[in-house]
């Protein structure tokens, strides 16, 4: 008497046959490729992605400015290739580790005072000529103060004098020397901290250095700036070639 209730097995397998599968062509797979290399271009630090023979598949933003003539590894010909050759030694041995064993890797580069560390990330499941790809982050490098610490000063009511505080303040830079930095007295930054744990609700220096440690990456206002500029560029000497 249930019989009527159930689906015809074959009846069920040609609608499943028939139905349109999504499809995955060329623009869908461009809008993808799209927003990934945005989000990886809004973050703070060098991502590659990175074939197992060395070709570089893709790097955004930060890795691109970061891989010039200090970096103890460079972008050349398409591919990631190392200055020393004890380090080039050393990069493709992680690399074949990642791609023949799916084994991760914390790889120091650079010789004693430029040295840095990168991390190597097999992508995809080990196969007999590798991985898909290989993810390579680079060391944070900060080189001036960080656009989120800006934006959370401005989000907390803070003045421009409290934000240098609180940017030297988690700089490690003691009060003193603060106030020598600034030219004003010690009670004066000693105002200063108190106004910005009133503001952030912090209970102390060691509270607001955390909540500033917590803060997600924001791409640099430069690195935006360096962006609308080449693009304006490129458009300037399109136009005059085409006149």
């Amino acid at each position: 008497m249930f019989a009527t209730c159930l689906p015809d097995t074959h009846e069920s397998a040609a609608r499943a046959a028939a139905a349109p599968t999504p499809y995955v062509g060329p623009e869908r797979r461009h809008a993808r490729d799209h927003w990934a290399h945005a989000v990886f271009d809004e973050l703070d630090f060098g991502v590659l992605l990175i074939s197992s023979a060395g070709d570089v598949l893709y790097a955004n933003r930060v890795a691109r400015s970061e891989l010039v003539d200090e970096h103890p590894l460079r972008l050349a010909d398409g591919m990631l290739k190392a200055r020393d050759v004890h380090d080039a030694a050393a990069l493709q041995a992680a690399f074949d580790n990642a791609a023949r064993r799916d084994l991760r890797r914390l790889l120091a580069v650079g010789a004693a005072g430029a040295r840095t560390c990168v991390s190597i990330v097999p992508l995809g499941a080990v196969r007999r000529d590798g991985p898909t790809s290989i993810l390579m982050m680079l060391a944070r490098r900060e080189t001036g103060p960080s656009l989120a610490v800006d934006a959370f000063a401005r989000s907390q009511g803070l003045t421009p004098a409290e934000t240098r505080v609180l940017i030297a303040l988690c700089q490690h830079v003691p009060p003193r020397e603060i106030a020598r930095r600034c030219g004003v007295e010690i009670s004066t930054v000693r105002s200063q901290i108190g106004s910005i744990r009133q503001k952030t609700g912090a209970s102390n220096i060691r509270a607001l250095i955390g909540q500033v440690s917590g803060l997600p990456p924001l791409m640099s206002v430069l690195g935006r700036l360096m962006q609308h500029e080449a693009a304006g560029a490129a458009s300037a000497e399109s136009r005059y070639a085409a006149a």
